[in-house]
Formats: C-alpha cells, sequence, structure tokens
C-alpha cells in the first residue's frame, strides 16, 4: 500500500501550521468553501514531481502576508518501506526535496510515490483547449513512467530554443540539427509513453466490472501523425523547417498531441457528453489508472478527489467510493459536509477544516 502516514504544513497557504497524523485510510476533509481543504490536497500533490494540482509557483503557496517560504514533512509507507520526505522553498527560490534526509531531485520523488487527482477546473476538460488533455494524460503517464517529467522537460527546452531561432528567422541548418536531435529523442519517448499509459488504461478499463463508464481514448495530432522512431521525426522536423520559419514556431511534435475520449457503451463523444456523464468519465479513467498501477504489480496511486461529490448522484457517490475501498487506495477527497462521505460508513478518516485565529485549522472529525 502507498499511503501517507503523517503530514506537517508549514506555513503553506493558510495554514500557519497542521500536524496531521493518519492511519492509512481514505481521508474524508469537510469544511466550508474557502477554509483551506484544498490548500491540504496541493500539499499532498507536492510529495509527486511537478508543481502540484494548481500548477502555482513556489512563491504563490507561501502563507501570507509573512511569504518567508514553507515547509512541508510527511512520512511515507510504500509497500514495507517506510520514508520521510520533505519538501520546501524558502522565500522566493525554487522548490527543494530530500528524502531521509538526503537531498534528492524531484524524479527520485517520483520512483517512491505516485499521485493522482482530479480537480473542479478538470470538470471542463474534455470541451477546452488540447492542452489540459495532454497535461491530464501526462500526469497519468507519469505514475508510469516518473522519467516522463525529464523527457517532457527536455523536449520543451530544446523546442524553446528552435522557435527562437524560428522567430529570429534565422536559417543556418546548423544551427537547427542538434536542437532537433534533442526534440526527436525527447518527443519520441513522450509519445511512447503517452501511447503506453492509454493502452493501460484501455486494459483496466475492459477487465473491471465497475458502476463507471468506460472512456475509449484516442491519441490525435493535427497534423496527422507522429513518425514512430527518433531518426523519422527528426528527419520530420528538418523537412518541415521552412513551413515552421513561415509560422515563427514548431507546428509537429508531441506538443500538438491530443487526446481524444468516448463514452464507450454510447458511441458519444466526451465532448458532447452531459455534465455528469463527463465527469464519470473522468472518475472512470482515475480508476483505471490505479487498477492499470495494480497489475503492473505496483500499489494503487495516492488519489487526490477535490468535490468528488459534485455531478455525481448518490448512487454513483457509494459506488466510487466502493472502489477506492476495494482498490486500497488512500484517496484524500474534499465536501462541505461529513454527510457526503457518509457512504463510507466509517472505514474513512475524517478531517474538519475551519477558521482559527492564525489561519485554517484541522480537527478530527
Amino acid at each position: 500500500m502507498l499511503a501517507l502516514t503523517a503530514l506537517t504544513l508549514s506555513h503553506f497557504r493558510s495554514h500557519l501550521r497542521a500536524d496531521l497524523h493518519l492511519d492509512g485510510r481514505p481521508v474524508a476533509i469537510h469544511g466550508a468553501n474557502g477554509a483551506g481543504k484544498t490548500n491540504i490536497l496541493e500539499a499532498v500533490s507536492l510529495f509527486s514531481p511537478g508543481r502540484g494540482l494548481r500548477r502555482a509557483s513556489a512563491a504563490d503557496m507561501a502563507r501570507r502576508p509573512e511569504e518567508l517560504g514553507w515547509k512541508l514533512r510527511a512520512e511515507l509507507r510504500a509497500g514495507r518501506q517506510t520514508y520521510e520526505v520533505e519538501t520546501w522553498s524558502e522565500a522566493g527560490k525554487a522548490r527543494q526535496v530530500k528524502i531521509d534526509n538526503k537531498s534528492a531531485s524531484q524524479i527520485d520523488l517520483g520512483e517512491i510515490c505516485r499521485v493522482v487527482w482530479l480537480i473542479p477546473a478538470m470538470d471542463r476538460l474534455w470541451i477546452e483547449g488540447a492542452e489540459g488533455r495532454r497535461r491530464f494524460l501526462d500526469r497519468i503517464v507519469l505514475s508510469f513512467d516518473p522519467g516522463h517529467a525529464e523527457a517532457t522537460l527536455a523536449y520543451e527546452k530544446a523546442m524553446r530554443e528552435r522557435n527562437r531561432l524560428l522567430k529570429e528567422q534565422v536559417r543556418d541548418a546548423a544551427w537547427y540539427r542538434v536542437l532537433e536531435s534533442q526534440m526527436a529523442q525527447a518527443g519520441h519517448r513522450i509519445h511512447a509513453a503517452r501511447t503506453a499509459a492509454v493502452d493501460r488504461l484501455r486494459l483496466a478499463q475492459e477487465a473491471a466490472e465497475t458502476a463507471f463508464p468506460a472512456a475509449e481514448l484516442e491519441l490525435i495530432q493535427s497534423d496527422g501523425g507522429l513518425p514512430d522512431n527518433a531518426a523519422d521525426l527528426q528527419e520530420s522536423f528538418a523537412e518541415g523547417r521552412f513551413r515552421d520559419l513561415a509560422a515563427g514556431r514548431t507546428l509537429l511534435g508531441p506538443h500538438r498531441t491530443d487526446l481524444l475520449g468516448t463514452y464507450a457503451a454510447k458511441g458519444l463523444p466526451a465532448r458532447d457528453c452531459s455534465t455528469g456523464e463527463q465527469k464519470a468519465l473522468l472518475v472512470s479513467l482515475i480508476l483505471a489508472n490505479a487498477r492499470a498501477l495494480i497489475a503492473a504489480g505496483g500499489a494503487a496511486p495516492i488519489l487526490l478527489l477535490d468535490e468528488v461529490s459534485a455531478h455525481l448522484d448518490v448512487n454513483r457517490r457509494a459506488a466510487l467510493y466502493q472502489e477506492i475501498l476495494g482498490l486500497g487506495a488512500q484517496a484524500w477527497m474534499t465536501g462541505t459536509g461529513p454527510e457526503q462521505f457518509a457512504e463510507f460508513d466509517g472505514q474513512a478518516q475524517m478531517l474538519c477544516v475551519q477558521d482559527g485565529v492564525d489561519g485554517s485549522e484541522v480537527v478530527s472529525g
């Protein structure tokens, strides 16, 4: 099992200090809107690579008005092993990580802790731009392949340099070759990892008996497709150079990938489904992600489900909670009242977040 058994927040968002003692069960957090519930989920999200579920800068996470920086400390149980993990940011500086009191990278963090989330901002995932769907898929990919973040950063860095040359109308091929080689190597790895993740999700959905609708997923490219090896992708970058010069940016690559979803039982594109159906499809994919990780011989990821009951009827909400328990996943969930978690029937750890003298306070119950 993968779970946090202790969590301390210091000067993080609305929390001056919070000490949570956890027993591995799902965690149901309730309280009024604006009390600081989502801030706790954001803290948990930072025990995985990346900028967290809000994609905020390290400076934005500091408690105000002090803005002294912030620190998170957790005890992480992963199977039979326990880790002491710290992540923090001093005022105005980049986030740092320690595992068992030794400096570590965010990729190291991804090797020991998988975190996947579903937040209200994703409710419009199927009807808004492709960037959000790529980000959603990449978070799932990261749970299978922690090195995916490194490949994505390498690709984006090389592409930024290539785009700069394109905007400046540089035409010397020698300037492009090294960058295009870097983009091709990283881009092929990104595309292969995304394709593998989609296949894993499909298999996990096919094998599951669930109350949530299966989502057929398809990766598409606006330009017709990506070559299936790095050498051909590099050649495509070179061949597209004149077109890219005219546009002033790179028009081919995994940064142009989109993820299409279809409500399998109805054959209906996800973008045309009702709000409730779209939410159910997202929940289905999060659960499939957990099942796929277990099938691969690992543990279910830590699940962060912010305001999860929104757009779910009582029956689906009860089905979700039963699936979480069946997976053995530590899910962190938020809601405005304890009644939204009644279907757990005592099998979740209840926490209440409320306004206090020095900001948000967390109490049991």
